[in-house]
């Protein structure tokens, strides 16, 4: 059966291309042709836009697409109490591509503020959709991002000296986040998160070793964070995630199954759903499904790519679907694409028609797996 509750059988990621009217805005501010309000009166008119898009192509809830933020990350991170947003020497590295020079990094004592942005962009979100009659679904960066994306060198000493205190206070940050958008009104919030699918590959992991961490260990470090984040959430709240393999102009970074980290993320980490990327040979078979509980957790399975603009044929999704089926229970399973359509402003390699139909083939494959 169809679920009324989310994560839904047919779902999404979260980013969307940005529309040309908000890249366009955006290039007039820098250059100091308009002001931010101007830029955030043309982001309000395309958000309202595509929520409603979102609901007529059947989807039962509705992202504001990112529309408001350059990275899926940063914008988030940077705004926390003691975090700053810096420029190192180099980007984040993809498959024969980099990205521009931005990063976070720790300075002070850790914090949710009581007026960070986003608050405001969520409850934007949920005036339209509720007008839409969908669901409002609000998407941060996982705790264990902050963590990984720069390792021990991009926390102040002088604040944590000691590492477990940090993440003592990151735990604390992120469960007061988790109420504060619970009391913004959210019920569907999803941590995304790029670390599990970096512990799955033997070349990112070296990478972590490389620079003194105890890459053996995070796995089960995040987990503990994670799992003290959401542990107070009310009952009628969902709180997600989406394991990303790397998401950059359609471009990637890591390579390897779910196998590494399946038993402590699907069966220790308490999620009511996990988004899974399962777009290309890179994410390896199925099996690692075997350790979704039997339950009421759900996972997305995101047999959709969002990197590339043609649209797969519905019965090779059918089928893969069902061949999913095989390690998880039908009815713990839904179909997405395999991530955002634009984790940065710069947006994937497909055209906005080419991203609707794909949102639209995963509403058939629903429908036609689960009924309507």
């Amino acid at each position: 059966m169809q679920r009324t509750k989310a994560p839904f059988r047919a779902d999404e990621v979260g980013s969307l291309l940005r529309p040309a009217s908000i890249k366009e805005a955006r290039a007039k501010l820098e250059k100091g042709e308009i002001s931010a309000d101007d830029l955030r009166k043309v982001e309000d008119l395309e958000i309202e836009k595509v929520v409603h898009r979102q609901a007529s192509v059947g989807l039962k809830l509705a992202t504001d697409g990112e529309f408001r933020r350059s990275w899926w990350h940063f914008d988030f991170l940077a705004k926390l109490t003691g975090c700053e947003l810096y420029h190192p020497d180099t980007g984040i590295q993809f498959t024969g591509v980099e990205t521009r020079h931005d990063s976070v990094r720790v300075i002070g004592k850790l914090d949710f503020p009581d007026d960070h942005p986003m608050l405001d962009h969520f409850r934007f979100l949920k005036r339209h959709a509720d007008i839409a009659g969908v669901a409002a679904k609000m998407t941060i960066p996982s705790p264990a991002v902050l963590h990984f994306r720069g390792g021990r060198k991009a926390i102040s000493k002088e604040v944590y000296p000691d590492i477990d205190v940090f993440f003592e206070d990151l735990g604390k940050t992120y469960r007061k986040a988790v109420k504060a958008f619970y009391d913004a009104g959210c019920r569907y919030l999803q941590f995304d998160d790029t670390v599990w699918a970096y512990l799955c590959s033997e070349d990112e992991l070296n990478k972590v070793r490389a620079r003194g961490e105890d890459a053996d260990n995070l796995q089960q470090i995040y987990s503990r964070i994670i799992n003290y984040a959401i542990a107070d959430r009310p009952a009628d709240m969902v709180i997600t995630t989406h394991v990303c393999r790397g998401n950059f102009r359609s471009t990637w970074i890591s390579s390897g199954g779910y196998e590494p980290v399946a038993e402590t993320l699907l069966a220790g980490t308490n999620y009511d759903g996990y988004f899974l990327e399962y777009d290309s040979d890179r994410a390896g078979g199925f099996e690692p499904l075997r350790f979704l509980p039997k339950g009421n957790k759900v996972v997305v399975v995101g047999v959709i790519t969002s990197k590339f603009g043609e649209l797969e044929k519905k019965e090779d999704i059918l089928a893969r679907m069902k061949e999913a089926a095989k390690f998880a229970p039908l009815e713990q399973l839904a179909v997405s694409p395999q991530c955002g359509f634009a984790s940065t402003e710069e947006g994937n390699i497909l055209s906005e028609d080419e991203q609707w139909a794909k949102l639209k083939l995963a509403v058939d494959v629903s429908n036609e797996l689960w009924g309507k």
